[in-house]
């Protein structure tokens, strides 16, 4: 069987958003799938000590903004760092893309759509209408898709995901795991594609 990489990630992440098409790409030199799997970390951080932006120091505020300056200069990667409609409840995006893998959809385009809209289009994808008009973009049918994130089967499937990304050890976003071992965070794609290598 071809290797799996399992992908945790929210669309809200601007590093899920930075490594999302350099994983696609490290997955396909590698001849490996990737299982999507996006989680809220509203369900990650209260069970492994993190937390939200604002309730950071000060000093990792900072941080964080040095470091999204420096990455998608070097990536080639448009992202506005304070987009309109950041932070926004990352529950609805990730209950479409799940309801969209549930009937049989590659959603790597789906998800890379929603972090752009985030990220680099100021569009706010905790609204249901702009949530339709992304998965339609995409070619899927966004008003039943929509229907469904939206029922208890929706929530459902993001409960589970979140259960599976803490079974996983995931404690923050992207999270990849590799037979097994972990890796936090964008900047650990070299040390997944080295890991690929010697499988």
């Amino acid at each position: 069987m071809p290797t799996t990489i399992r992908y945790y990630y929210t669309h809200i992440s601007p590093w899920s958003y930075l490594g999302h098409t350099r994983l696609g790409e490290i997955a396909a030199r590698h001849g490996a799938g990737i299982d999507y799997v996006p989680i809220t970390l509203g369900a990650i951080f209260p069970r492994t000590g993190g937390l939200p932006l604002a309730k950071r120091a000060p000093e990792r505020q900072a941080y964080r903004m040095a470091e999204l300056r420096r990455w998608p200069q070097r990536l080639g990667i448009p992202l506005n760092l304070e987009p309109a409609h950041f932070p926004t409840d990352d529950r609805p995006a990730a209950r479409l893309a799940l309801a969209a893998k549930a009937r049989g959809h590659d959603i790597a385009g789906l998800s890379l759509a929603l972090m752009r809209a985030c990220w680099a289009e100021e569009r706010d994808i905790a609204d249901p209408g702009t949530l339709q008009e992304i998965a339609e973009a995409c070619g899927l049918d966004g008003a039943a898709l929509l229907e469904e994130a939206e029922s208890e089967a929706g929530q459902r499937r993001l409960d589970e995901a979140c259960q599976a990304a803490l079974a996983d050890g995931c404690f923050g976003a992207p999270w990849y795991l590799l037979d097994g071992e972990p890796f936090w965070g964008q900047d650990r794609l070299e040390l997944l594609e080295e890991a690929l290598e010697n499988a």
